[in-house]
């Protein structure tokens, strides 16, 4: 295995646990958001799970935008 080769798995387990740890902050928001008993306690588990979902918009096609081949 070459070290491109190396690099390029190495970024492609990178986006993937980026993805999957935003997957885990959606599904802590829904479990706050869930068993909470007061308003505040709602709003908080609603702002978790609300960044949770922007990270995993955004974050994963940012580092694939960053760490695109460039064109010859």
């Amino acid at each position: 295995m070459t070290d491109a080769d190396r690099l390029a798995r190495n970024r492609y387990f990178m986006i993937a646990g980026v993805n999957l740890l935003a997957t885990a902050g959606a599904v802590l928001g829904l479990l706050v958001a869930g068993r909470s008993n007061s308003w505040e306690g709602s709003v908080l588990g609603g702002a978790i799970l609300l960044s949770a979902l922007y990270v995993m918009a955004v974050v994963p096609r940012a580092m694939a935008r960053r760490w695109r081949t460039p064109q010859p």
